[in-house]
């Protein structure tokens, strides 16, 4: 029997929000739709259904730019719940009037209810004509003193799965070919005894147990991975709590081969039943 489907449809006043939050959900793993008419959802949510399986969980921004296609949108909500095979959520995302005024200043975007009037007519017009529907909402956060990041925290704190955990990924490589460019944090172990200079252990890589074992009873290696995995374990709850979407941690050895490898491989292993992890050794197999 499949789960239901989770379908967040998120709505609310121009400016409050909902590009920030619709981003969110995509980098938590939602199928996000913007700006589908309402008449539509249940018609989307029933192809989602026959689907696969892929898809299990969507995220649609509806708000009044669709006109009188948004209309039905109280009607197709109150059909959505009556539905057992969705699981549905309703965010109404609200600002106070000042600050509503403040963003659509800085960005020079129109707002969609502004014909001629003032920008302040025209937010108290949406305000309006949203009231039926922000009472149908299961959640309203006023986002009036969030920034951007604060926004996405209490998206992710609300939605994002628990089982994923940030998606983290360690890349050994060599620095004789480049740092990767897109290492959030870059560690150089090539201050670690090297396994090139060990004529038995030359062929082999950081993968292989005679390389890994002889890295791996190095004193400066232990004392080093006791700082790292402190170190690890402190920023990925720090770097989630701060709503970042992915990490990506760079080792790195003079040719990619040996230690950086090692290290990755044990820092990987460190931090894979906890998290998402994934682990790519960039330079392994550039020598020989």
């Amino acid at each position: 029997m499949k789960e239901p489907i989770r379908v967040i449809v998120i709505t609310g006043m121009s400016g409050a929000g909902k590009t920030v939050a619709m981003q969110a959900l995509e980098d938590f793993g939602f199928f996000c739709v913007d700006n589908l008419p309402p008449a539509l959802i249940p018609k989307f949510v029933e192809l989602v259904g026959q689907a696969s399986g892929q898809v299990r969980r969507v995220a649609l921004a509806c708000d009044l730019r669709g006109g009188e296609l948004f209309q039905p949108f109280t009607d197709t909500v109150r059909q959505l719940r009556a539905n057992p095979d969705v699981r549905l959520t309703v965010l109404f995302l609200d600002a106070d009037d000042a600050t509503l005024v403040r963003r659509f200043k800085e960005t020079r975007r129109r707002h969609p209810f502004v014909d001629g009037a003032r920008l302040l007519d025209g937010i108290q017009a949406e305000r309006t004509a949203l009231e039926q529907v922000r009472r149908e909402a299961d959640q309203v956060m006023d986002t009036t003193h969030w920034k951007p990041a604060q926004l996405k925290r209490e998206m992710a704190r609300l939605f994002a799965d628990p089982r994923g955990g940030l998606p983290v990924h360690i890349i050994s490589f060599g620095f004789k070919y480049g740092i990767p460019i897109d290492a959030d944090l870059v560690f150089d172990v090539r201050f670690l005894p090297n396994p090139h200079y060990v004529e038995s252990l030359r062929p082999y890589t950081g993968e292989d147990a005679p390389v890994y074992e002889y890295v791996m009873e190095q004193p400066a290696t232990q004392e080093f991975l006791s700082r790292l995995e402190d170190m690890v374990d402190f920023l990925i709850p720090q770097f989630t709590k701060e709503g970042k979407s992915h990490l990506v941690i760079g080792i790195g050895c003079t040719g990619g081969k040996h230690r950086s490898v090692a290290i990755s491989r044990h820092l990987y292993e460190h931090i894979r039943n906890r998290t998402d992890a994934h682990l790519t050794h960039r330079d392994c197999g550039r020598e020989g």
